[in-house]
């Protein structure tokens, strides 16, 4: 039987006096990984490829191979668990900086901020002695149902790559490999490990894989995991089209591919389909398809040695890069201040507001003498739940506990839960109550990992427990009642409208309480932007709006093609309840001077947007400049508009700034399936700029004078 565990096997002379070329960190990449390799036996060879415990592979004592961690996830480095359980292991140095979820990281528009959170990620890793961060997730946000949404960067695959790219770029800075998942078409929890995904290569390359092409490209990840799903009928953590064809060949991948844990299938599929590591399997790990299965059929010659060595090569060069043989490895740190500011910042600009009726926001404490502090999210903590994004933190500032400290020394702040799970009538009457009784009300409401959670999708996008009347009732007690909602989108038209003041909060991390405080009264000018599009119905989404979703005998076709998100809203002139990019600010902000600078340069750069932003109000604030594409007359179907630039600015009062986007001749083409590659059309575009997809300040036109295709 083979061992999962390599000890000295007595098959080398001992390492002692040999000074191995491997082990020397200044000789070339390929040359220490050829050297290794040679070095192996076909039983340390297997002991690379697949996990020896929940989240680790083997240690080779003979050859000095360290084990190797992994590690979830997006928003942190996740409580230690097993190693054959996923029950946690009950260390006591497994604590870590709880980020916001993903999706309100995408909501700061914020690619340097993203940098930052990748770093600061990056260290806690290497701090916890994690190799492999399994993140950052680039799925598409397809239907508002997704359990796992709160984990996407949203609805675009444009910003979703931006934000990737700086996420990845800053964690392994830190000798820690990213992981892009989950590769590809994962956009649902509903059957996820069976489901068929049918999608055309045109919705595929413009929708689906561009962020994990810029993941691939721009931000040179080192791993990339495999889907639960079926792509075309076959699983992707062993689809040949997928992880051989684009990825390895197409794209030039030189990393490894993962599973995803239970995600393979099948010895002879996964090892000539492109699967390098496989992890999370649930038999015995000796058992693993990669394991015993695989060792018989190399020895019989049913499998390829020139196979195995190219997976073996492929783990080794992701331990080489983040220096795992290396004396001088970063060490890392976690749970410093440092990381707990970057946490509360991107809380701070991920908040959106996206209501504010006679500008009841921001609140002042010195015209309030009591505030009332409703429902169960005032003090619920999010950041131990979701599933595998699951952090365990020193602390948690709720919403109460930032209200309290910024405002309870002058102001009489009381709290009532309103609702729970189960609903409750006395909590809902005493709830009005206090709504009466005060000044202004900030309820908390929302979501909760209940409803938004690996493994699920959810059966509506109402509001649980009760809320929506709930809500009603405390305005109509109370006027002056600021709503915040925490979780993901949610239906609010029953009372939207008769709220006067609205902010989405996301799960906001450690530092959310603070954050919200802060934006609540004043210290903090809100800027964040909606990373999707927030309809005013579940049947307005189109994957439900054409019936396509929860897919059909087991397979889902993308009927809605490229129109996702605001790409459908847009095209077919739907208004949502709010738009994608949308987002107000507690100042307002002036679009001039739009200019394009005609430019050839590195990089197929064709053309820059120059343009003028000014802060006509009385505060400093943050804008995101969003720009658009639009092309008067395709040859094909195009969508009304798609985004393909934007930049965050902070402004002083009555500053303005220059600003500059350069776009690619990229930026204007769409994928012709039959020719293989991106044709950008002689034709009229244009250009336009503004606050969100639905807020268009200034416009201008581009004619490109030829066609041209990029393979």
């Amino acid at each position: 039987m083979i061992v999962t565990t390599v000890v000295t096997l007595g098959v080398h002379n001992s390492l002692a006096g040999d000074h191995p070329l491997y082990l020397d960190s200044s000789q070339p990449l390929e040359a220490r990984i050829d050297d290794l390799l040679s070095r192996l036996t076909l039983e340390e060879k297997i002991s690379l490829v697949h996990a020896d415990s929940k989240f680790g592979t083997a240690e080779n004592a003979r050859l000095g191979i360290p084990r190797r961690w992994l590690s979830d996830g997006p928003n942190g480095v996740r409580e230690d668990i097993g190693p054959a359980t996923w029950a946690p292991a009950s260390h006591t140095d497994d604590f870590s900086t709880a980020m916001p979820t993903p999706i309100c990281l995408a909501a700061t528009w914020n690619p340097e901020l993203s940098y930052e959170e990748g770093v600061a990620i990056g260290e806690e890793a290497r701090a916890r002695g994690k190799d492999i961060m399994l993140a950052p997730c680039v799925n598409i946000l397809r239907t508002p149902l997704s359990g796992r949404s709160f984990e996407f960067l949203g609805e675009d695959p444009f910003l979703t790559a931006r934000m990737a790219v700086g996420y990845i770029r800053g964690e392994q800075s830190q000798d820690v490999a990213s992981c892009v998942k989950h590769f590809a078409v994962n956009n649902q929890e509903y059957a996820r490990d069976s489901i068929n995904v049918e999608v055309d290569e045109r919705v595929l390359r413009e929708i689906y894989l561009p962020a994990f092409f810029a993941a691939v490209k721009e931000a040179n990840v080192w791993t990339v995991m495999g889907a639960y799903n079926q792509f075309r009928g076959q699983h992707c953590c062993e689809n040949d089209y997928l992880l051989n064809k684009i990825l390895k060949t197409e794209w030039g991948f030189q990393g490894l591919v993962v599973s995803d844990w239970n995600g393979t299938h099948s010895t002879p599929k996964a090892e000539a389909n492109g699967l390098d590591l496989e992890m999370g399997t649930d038999i015995a790990y000796d058992q693993y398809y990669f394991a015993q299965p695989y060792y018989d059929g190399l020895k019989k010659g049913t499998f390829s040695i020139a196979k195995l060595d190219d997976k073996v090569r492929r783990n080794l060069r992701v331990m080489f890069v983040t220096h795992s043989f290396d004396p001088n490895r970063k060490a890392g740190a976690f749970n410093t201040p440092k990381h707990h500011k970057i946490a509360g910042q991107i809380a701070e600009e991920g908040i959106i507001l996206l209501k504010n009726e006679g500008n009841l926001l921001p609140l002042d404490p010195k015209g309030i003498k009591s505030i009332a502090v409703i429902g169960e999210n005032a003090l619920r903590p999010h950041s131990h739940g979701g599933g595998s994004s699951e952090i365990k933190p020193f602390y948690e500032i709720s919403p109460l506990q930032g209200i309290l400290s910024r405002v309870g020394h002058q102001v009489n702040v009381t709290y009532s839960e309103g609702y729970q799970k189960d609903a409750d009538s006395e909590l809902a009457a005493r709830a009005i109550s206090a709504a009466k009784a005060s000044d202004v009300v900030i309820y908390i409401g929302g979501l909760n990992h209940d409803y938004d959670n690996e493994g699920q999708d959810r059966k509506d996008l109402k509001l649980p427990a009760g809320q929506d009347e709930l809500i009603q009732k405390i305005v109509a007690a109370n006027p002056k009642t600021v709503v915040v909602m925490e979780g993901t989108v949610v239906d609010m038209s029953v009372w939207v409208d008769r709220v006067p003041a609205l902010l989405e909060a996301w799960y906001p991390g450690m530092e959310g309480g603070n954050a919200l405080a802060g934006v609540l009264f004043g210290e903090v000018n809100p800027s964040g932007k909606l990373p999707c599009t927030f309809p005013k119905r579940l049947l307005d989404s189109p994957a439900h709006a054409l019936g396509a979703y929860p897919g059909t005998n087991g397979t889902m076709i993308y009927k809605e093609g490229l129109l996702v998100g605001y790409r459908w809203f847009d095209s077919k002139q739907i208004e949502p309840q709010f738009p994608f990019g949308f987002g107000l600010s507690y100042t307002t902000f002036e679009y001039s001077n739009l200019k394009l600078v005609n430019e050839q340069g590195p990089n197929g750069l064709l053309v820059t947007a120059q343009f003028d932003v000014a802060n006509k109000g009385d505060r400093m604030g943050a804008e995101v400049a969003q720009l658009y594409i639009h092309q008067k007359a395709p040859s094909c179907f195009r969508p009304e508009k798609e985004l393909k630039g934007f930049k965050k600015l902070l402004l002083k009062p009555k500053e303005k700034q220059t600003i500059t986007i350069p776009l690619s001749r990229s930026a204007f083409a769409f994928y012709d399936a039959e020719k293989q590659g991106w044709v950008a059309e002689k034709d009229e575009f244009e250009i336009s700029i503004g606050s969100s997809s639905r807020d268009i300040r200034i416009r201008n036109e581009l004619r490109l004078s030829e066609t041209s295709i990029t393979k």
